[in-house]
């Protein structure tokens, strides 16, 4: 993960990311349940997981393109289409939709002019929802990568966002 660390992953040619992405697979493939440890690196290089990528995993950790595609699609944070610079998650598990969570959805959905699990065209933001951040108490809650931001209302939207223009 060393390698990962200062990534200009973004300015890198196809060519680079390939063969970063099979160094990993040689330094993983004989570590037991390494998949999603791969798979987190692969979508790091690429900023998701292409079925090309998907398959050169499966064929360097000797694994049926089944299961990886299995993998990629069970969990939430892989992608499998190309994701913003930030991806907004709203809350909406039970405290935060009683509290006005889906007034908070519309209005990201508004200002961003995307839906729910589309990105915007200069691919900064991507907009997902999620059941529950943990912040019942402080409700409602979005998260932006990293950052959870509580007790938000649409009138805070803009101003949050401004952080990340």
């Amino acid at each position: 993960m060393e390698k990962l660390k200062n990534c200009q992953c973004k300015d890198m040619s196809e060519e680079e990311k390939v063969a970063m992405i099979e160094s990993f697979i040689q330094d993983y493939k004989e570590k037991e349940g390494s998949l999603i440890q791969v798979l987190h690196i692969a979508q790091t290089v690429y900023g998701h997981l292409p079925i090309h990528i998907q398959k050169r995993i499966a064929d360097g950790l000797d694994k049926p393109l089944s299961e990886v595609s299995g993998v990629v699609s069970f969990y939430s944070f892989f992608s499998t289409v190309p994701r913003g610079d930030y991806t907004i998650r709203v809350c909406l598990g039970t405290a935060c939709y009683v509290r006005g969570g889906k007034k908070i959805l519309d209005k990201l959905v508004e200002l961003l002019d995307i839906g729910v699990g589309e990105t915007t065209e200069d691919k900064k933001f991507t907009l997902e929802v999620m059941r529950c951040i943990g912040a019942c108490g402080l409700a409602p809650a979005i998260s932006i990568n990293d950052t959870v931001y509580k007790q938000v209302n649409p009138d805070k939207l803009s101003e949050i966002l401004q952080k990340y223009e």
